[in-house]
């Protein structure tokens, strides 16, 4: 609720209690009541204008000290002046002026919590990550604050009503009994007394409604943070609003986080190095070069990001997706640790009973994978389920001619049907034994007669659209002179 609003229904409720409501105040005209209570209110809005400059120059964790205390201040001058209005030109009793000073004293506190607490949920919602309020000593504290808010609703209702019980009373014996029937004066202070109380609940529920607000952002955010870390998204933070135990509790949850986040990275890098490593081990054994493993591993990312632009592959070439593909690619060949070097290493062309043998790689490569797979959690491996398929169907063809399985179009993963296309044109433009480098457009041309028996056509398509990266890669990642211009 707005300050304006605040101030106007405040002048209402006063207003409506002086004409209608308290039976005291009916020997004062309606103009005479309602004057000194239109001007104060009036006061009230000015100095609140001019003394927002006084709240805005405080530091950002002051400013709600600040315009709480302006509230108080203001509604506690503007019932001073009342009570001297009524005391001094009308003869008002002091517990009259007393109960006055004491209601606007009350309006002002909680219109201030109110207040203060809107302007807390408005300060969350404008702080953005990384730009939290500093933890100054002493820091505050949202129980203490609920519980003081508490305290002082009980003491400001007992008072109020005491004063008015001990107004009305004192009133019923020197006026009430003698001008009104008993029953119409014991309504009278009913009346006043059930109006009273009214409006102090109204504000009780009011005020304890925005704690409730508040207290709800502060943990729909905490919760909602710590769901998003739950699923692996280390960059979110909650936001440090306060000054209090929500404002250590977000802090130290950032720190946490960060924390996690420290430790995923020092994990990634070990993984990245093992399967580096691992892969290298099994190129040593190969005819082929490490770069080989680079440059195969940048050709599928190339691919798969531009894949990823077209509607039918969005959903399986997420950004997450195609770092977990592109951190597997290396462990294509692993299976070759598995082959004997007779065969592996073998110069000349292969027989039949040494391409058997040769043949099985995908399936060792695969079967090794899936034995590290079973150690780990699903979400701990998901990269180990791309290097398996990879392994594994990367020698599968289009048109189901390819091994070890015959798998046909889509039935092969996209992953593999990816890695086939990078690990055939590498082949092309490496230098081997059995063979010179060809060019680029030697190796283009035979990519290109593949399409649609030994690879996938729109993957052919995209190869085609990003041949100037290939380009690129192959020449920041050659072997010396061995990957033809």
């Amino acid at each position: 609720m707005s300050f304006n609003i605040h101030l106007l229904l405040a002048m209402a409720l006063f207003s409506i209690y002086g004409v209608q409501v308290c039976p005291f105040l009916e020997t004062q005209t309606v103009s005479q009541l309602l004057s000194p209570i239109v001007i104060a209110f009036a006061l009230i809005a000015l100095c609140r204008a001019r003394f927002q400059r006084w709240v805005e120059q405080a530091r950002v964790e002051r400013r709600l000290q600040r315009s709480f205390v302006l509230y108080i201040g203001l509604f506690a001058g503007a019932g001073v002046l009342i009570a001297t209005v009524n005391g001094v030109g009308y003869g008002a009793p002091w517990h009259s002026n007393a109960k006055v000073i004491l209601g606007m004293l009350c309006l002002g506190y909680f219109i201030g919590c109110d207040q203060v607490l809107g302007f807390q949920l408005q300060q969350a919602r404008m702080l953005k990550q990384q730009q939290h309020l500093p933890l100054i000593p002493p820091l505050g504290s949202f129980v203490q604050q609920f519980i003081g808010f508490s305290l002082c609703s009980s003491l400001v209702m007992a008072s109020l009503v005491f004063l008015v019980v001990n107004k009305d009373l004192e009133w019923l014996v020197m006026v009430g009994s003698e001008r009104y029937p008993l029953a119409q004066a014991q309504r009278y202070i009913v009346t006043e007394i059930g109006f009273v109380t009214a409006v102090i609940l109204g504000y009780v529920m009011r005020v304890i409604y925005s704690y409730s607000r508040v207290l709800k952002q502060l943990l729909q955010e905490q919760q909602q943070v710590m769901s998003a870390v739950g699923n692996g998204h280390l960059n979110d933070q909650v936001t440090v609003s306060r000054s209090d135990e929500f404002g250590v509790i977000a802090e130290q949850t950032n720190q946490m986080i960060a924390s996690l986040a420290t430790s995923r990275q020092a994990l990634t890098q070990t993984r990245d190095i093992a399967i580096l490593s691992l892969a290298s081990l099994a190129e040593t054994r190969d005819n082929e070069t490490g770069a080989h493993i680079l440059r195969t591993q940048h050709y599928v990312k190339t691919l798969a990001t531009h894949l990823s632009q077209l509607p039918q592959y969005q959903q399986e070439l997420t950004p997450d997706n195609i770092e977990l593909i592109y951190k597997s690619a290396p462990l294509h060949d692993v299976g070759k640790v598995g082959i004997p070097d007779a065969v592996l290493l073998k110069p000349g062309k292969l027989d039949d009973e040494e391409w058997a043998i040769m043949r099985q790689h995908p399936q060792i490569g695969a079967d090794a994978l899936e034995q590290a797979e079973l150690q780990f959690s699903e979400q701990d491996t998901a990269f180990l389920r791309y290097a398996k398929e990879i392994s594994l169907y990367h020698h599968e063809r289009w048109d189901g001619k390819g091994y070890p399985q015959g798998l046909i179009a889509e039935a092969i993963p996209l992953s593999a049907r990816l890695m086939a296309l990078a690990d055939v044109y590498d082949a092309l433009i490496s230098k081997r034994v059995y063979k010179p480098a060809f060019s680029h457009d030697k190796a283009k041309a035979i990519i290109l007669e593949g399409e649609g028996n030994h690879f996938d056509p729109a993957i052919v398509q995209a190869f085609v659209a990003c041949e100037q990266q290939f380009i690129d890669i192959a020449k920041r990642y050659q072997d010396g002179a061995h990957v033809a211009a």
